[in-house]
């Protein structure tokens, strides 16, 4: 699995996909949980169950009316209005209901003639109510740990008046392995999607490996380019220099020069940097490793769709493949190695198993979120 110390980096054989994922997870252990404001909780992996206090309180209006106790309205209609004991309470959304009523009528279910006031329509006990705990039930958790906080969850975290959360915020050093605007589209789209899925990204172009690998206010690295057995790919070999290599050669295609270890309890991962091959590697193996960091407990989300045509791939190499999604069906666009034209169409990919041949027009497949 290690790569080998001489100056030229050689693979000694690709480890399967199933088994490099399982030997990122033994690597990569979630990092320690911080409280932040809720505002910029968005994106975030919660540390913890957000549990809130019974809400409301006391039961409110849902909307601006009669404060009314329904029984009273009972028989009333437009042509036999039904008098009542006394005038009520005209209440607004959000307001408590006074002692007694167990209803809010709209403003025109009652008729107010000098001091009298006239039901003229009937209503239902709890109707235009929110009930004492109808909002929050007290102690049970609005999100749990291990689950991403969406815009949605913010707003009603804030709504439930939590103004503050507990989250895993991986800090990722991101650098390109030598000074090369090649690398950049690779580097960019990576820190741009760690960002989004709760990280934390430190972008360095052309940054001096060994002290990256050294740089211990991270938690973990991750090396764009250097990967392969070029003249000036040395990632790999700094990597063991400063730590251990755990694999250097995955079976994905493309992706196949991948590599990943550890510097102390830092996770490092090298990806390649071609921009195709970068994105399979972080699509598979870097989402992967931000997610354990960040204590994230569900699934990469999929949807299953149709094939719109046969899609063929090598047996023996788990392989990524672009798709354009057409209704219920999805178009592959491209194999083995991606052009930019099939990258700009793509809406997502899916994953071709190494001991597939691929698939027949017509078959059910997982696609994933591209991004």
């Amino acid at each position: 699995m290690a790569a080998t110390q001489d100056k030229v980096q050689t693979i000694a054989r690709l480890t399967p996909l199933a088994a490099a994922l399982a030997a990122l997870d033994a690597i990569a252990k979630p990092v320690a949980a911080q409280e932040i404001d809720v505002v910029a909780a968005g994106g975030r992996i919660l540390a913890a169950d957000v549990v809130a206090a019974a809400r409301p309180m006391r039961a409110i209006a849902l909307r601006d009316g009669w404060a009314v106790r329904a029984e009273e309205l009972a028989d009333a209609g437009g042509y036999a209005p039904v008098a009542l004991a006394q005038v009520p309470v005209r209440i607004e959304t959000g307001d408590e209901l006074p002692a007694g009523a167990d209803a809010v009528a709209p403003l025109d279910f009652i008729v107010i003639r000098g001091t009298r006031a006239e039901a003229v329509s009937t209503i239902t006990a709890g109707e235009g109510v929110r009930p004492a705990g109808g909002e929050t039930g007290s102690g049970s958790p609005l999100r749990q740990a291990g689950e991403r906080l969406r815009a949605i969850d913010i707003a009603v975290l804030l709504a439930a008046d939590i103004p503050r959360v507990s989250v895993r915020a991986p800090r990722i050093l991101i650098v390109a392995a030598r000074e090369d605007l090649r690398l950049r589209p690779a580097l960019q789209w990576i820190a741009g999607d760690c960002q989004a899925r709760g990280g934390e990204p430190v972008v360095q172009s052309g940054a001096d490996l060994a002290r990256a690998l050294g740089d211990d206010n991270f938690d973990a690295l991750v090396i764009v380019g250097g990967s392969g057995s070029g003249a000036r790919d040395q990632s790999v070999l700094a990597l063991a220099r400063a730590g251990r290599v755990v694999c250097h050669g995955v079976g994905l295609m493309p992706g196949e020069t991948a590599a990943f270890g550890s510097v102390g309890a830092r996770p490092v991962l090298i990806v390649p940097g071609r921009l195709d091959a970068a994105l399979a590697v972080w699509l598979t193996l870097g989402r992967r490793l931000l997610a354990r960091l960040s204590g994230h407990e569900e699934d990469e989300p999929a949807v299953t769709l149709a094939l719109s045509r046969k899609l063929t791939s090598t047996v023996g190499l788990a392989e990524l493949v672009p798709v354009r999604r057409s209704g219920d069906s999805v178009e592959p666009l491209a194999a083995r190695h991606l052009p930019l034209s099939a990258l700009a169409r793509a809406d997502g990919w899916l994953l071709v198993p190494a001991d597939s041949e691929g698939y027949p027009a017509g078959a059910k497949v997982a696609v994933r979120a591209w991004s």
